[in-house]
């Protein structure tokens, strides 16, 4: 069994037998002026090896105390975009031992890492830093971080197809992979003409078993109104349906 949890916005924790794998968990009050979560971290197995993932810097995607819990736990360890800059001055500064850089994987776009008995690679965002492919335990997990076909509305159609391109290019590395978890952005921001070029792309190219909306800032219903476009009907149960915060998804594997 494999345990989903969806935390907040593009935070999400997969539980699986012997390992938590934490994506881009931030401090919610950094965006409180824009929306109120609610989601938190539950109680973890203290037994379980915590790898936590951090696709770029944006406060919506990384918190700098996400470091301190290495000062409770052991068995922890970080795969941080190279755009976070943890420098030594700024982690004494910040009350850090300098040891906590031990507990730390940079990753640059477009490379391949082991770490532990994972192999984690990495796509080149559109907007910052990296989106993660990560081998681990038989399944394939793709996050997509920041990685989207943003087209903000009032931008313009130039806009929408410079991004476009991108967005296809930088997906071109895994158009014929299977993945088991996609964690994919929706971003209601973008509009009605845009919001959902991102991942109705993803759906109809990439191969993805369950495919989680996230980015959303708390706007969920845009979930159900993507799952009710043309030519999206015979794909929708990929889709997971998302109406809150701390929901808890149960996976066979």
């Amino acid at each position: 069994m494999i345990k989903v949890y969806y935390i907040m916005h593009s935070c999400f924790m997969v539980e699986l037998d012997d390992r938590y794998l934490l994506f881009d968990y931030f401090d919610k009050s950094v965006v409180s002026d824009v929306v109120e979560f609610s989601g938190c971290l539950p109680e973890l197995d203290p037994n379980k090896y915590l790898y936590v993932f951090a696709s770029h810097s944006h406060k919506d995607h990384w918190c700098l105390e996400n470091l301190r819990w290495a000062d409770s736990r052991d068995n922890i360890k970080y795969i941080l975009s190279k755009d976070i800059r943890l420098g030594r001055n700024y982690l004494i500064r910040n009350g850090f031992d300098l040891s906590i850089k031990d507990k730390i994987q940079f990753v640059g776009s477009m490379k391949t890492y082991k770490v532990d008995d994972m192999v984690i690679e990495t796509l080149r965002s559109t907007d910052a830093g990296v989106a993660f492919i990560v081998q681990v335990n038989g399944l394939n997990i793709y996050h997509a971080g920041d990685l989207n076909w943003w087209n903000a509305e009032g931008k313009g159609e130039l806009y929408g197809e410079v991004y476009g391109r991108e967005y296809k290019r930088m997906l071109k590395p895994i158009m014929n992979r299977h993945f088991d978890l996609g964690f994919v952005v929706m971003d209601a921001r973008m509009g009605e003409d845009g919001y959902f070029l991102g991942m109705e792309y993803f759906v109809k190219n990439i191969e993805c078993d369950h495919i989680f909306p996230m980015h959303m800032w708390g706007q969920y219903q845009w979930i159900e109104r993507f799952k009710k476009r043309p030519g999206i009907a015979n794909l929708r149960d990929r889709i997971i349906d998302i109406d809150r915060e701390n929901v808890i998804f149960e996976i066979e594997d």
